[in-house]
């Protein structure tokens, strides 16, 4: 590849991604190459065929490489919300007298705030601080040159689980890619799908994929807080196989008719398309089913922000973003009953892709090539 160019690969719940990319045209997030394959997938941290994996991520780099005829020799990994934990810190440094504060301050707090070394299963791979204040008073995005007798940052620890790292880490050797960086996907969909202005703020994201649920918060250039689940729109497609007595394909295309806000009769159907066939589906009781698994979803997302310490004020939206709801209409209706909160939507914002299930990949995309000023602290060499 180019000096320009760089390679991440997401490995999400029911695909690996693999993009080749460059800053385009006043610093628009310009991809180059993308290779996707299907496989198995992962279900509560564990990945279900292991030993296919190798074959599946290989598939996938090559499928990149051979669109635009380059060679893949180093790349980023993103690590999974259900595969991640975080950890946010106050961590301060005194001076004797006051001073400036220099890089090599910053540099220090970071450090003394990773005491992770035996942490049982995890292992740190990424650090960004939240916000840095001056002698417990104003703070600041960036302390250094600013005079302090104490600084203290408010940092945000992202660890992976050491199975996660230790399989990639054998994969790519066999491979022989070199890996760059691991790189929390959540975290990177964070600062790739809201500005800078929203993330001021606390920002309240779900990511619904196929198979997995992250629930993350967000605020500045920190992570805060992350919780997954496994369970995703591929139990939506489950349940009206099923249910209805269809082949889980067929329950694939009638989930992508449904239409939750409207309120259909016992006459009503739904008519889908497979080949030279057509079937009708009842829409009252496919709504039914379909309303009862996202309704499930929404608990399971309750019980996550429930473990938030904190404070998640009622006027506070959640952003829904990921693949796992985007071909369901009126979904949103569903989550804010049922949850409470308004919903919002939120998609990437490239011009190749306004699909909310390009959102992981392209953030660690987008990370890579656009914060170049946090990347060197931001990743840990594991």
């Amino acid at each position: 590849m180019r000096d320009h160019q760089v390679a991440i690969i997401y490995i999400g719940s029911s695909a690996i991604v693999t993009l080749i990319g460059e800053l385009g045209v006043n610093g628009t997030l310009n991809i180059i190459s993308k290779g996707e394959v299907s496989y198995a997938g992962f279900q509560n941290a564990e990945f279900l065929e292991p030993e296919n994996l190798k074959f599946a991520i290989a598939s996938c780099l090559s499928n990149a490489e051979s669109m635009v005829d380059i060679k893949i020799s180093e790349i980023y990994v993103g690590v999974p919300g259900e595969f991640s934990a975080v950890v946010t810190k106050n961590v301060s440094l005194n001076f004797p007298k006051q001073k400036k504060v220099s890089e090599l301050d910053v540099e220090n707090i970071l450090k003394t705030g990773d005491t992770f070394k035996s942490e049982v299963g995890y292992k740190l791979v990424g650090q960004s601080a939240i916000y840095y204040s001056i002698d417990d008073s104003k703070k600041y995005i960036n302390p250094v040159g600013q005079k302090a007798r104490k600084v203290t940052g408010f940092i945000s620890y992202m660890l992976a689980t050491k199975y996660y790292i230790n399989l990639l880490k054998s994969i790519f050797s066999e491979l022989k890619i070199n890996i760059k960086g691991f790189i929390s996907a959540v975290f990177a969909e964070g600062l790739y799908l809201f500005d800078p202005q929203v993330r001021d703020k606390y920002v309240l994201f779900v990511d619904v994929g196929y198979i997995t649920t992250n629930v993350a918060l967000i605020r500045g250039n920190g992570l805060l807080f992350l919780s997954s689940f496994s369970m995703g729109g591929g139990y939506i497609s489950s349940d009206l196989s099923q249910c209805l007595r269809i082949p889980f394909s067929e329950a694939e295309r009638l989930k992508n008719k449904v239409v939750l806000a409207w309120q259909p009769t016992q006459s009503d159907t739904y008519i889908v398309e497979g080949g030279e066939t057509m079937s009708t589906y009842a829409a009252k009781a496919t709504n039914e089913i379909v309303t009862d698994r996202v309704e499930l979803i929404a608990d399971y997302i309750q019980k996550c922000l429930d473990l938030c310490v904190f404070d998640l004020p009622d006027f506070l939206p959640i952003y829904i973003t990921g693949g796992g709801f985007g071909a369901v209409r009126g979904i949103r209706n569903v989550l804010s009953k049922k949850l409470k909160r308004q919903i919002i939507r939120a998609n990437p914002k490239t011009l190749q892709s306004v699909r909310p299930y390009n959102s992981s990949e392209e953030g660690l995309l987008n990370l890579i090539l656009k914060y170049e000023d946090i990347l060197e602290k931001l990743i840990i060499k594991v």
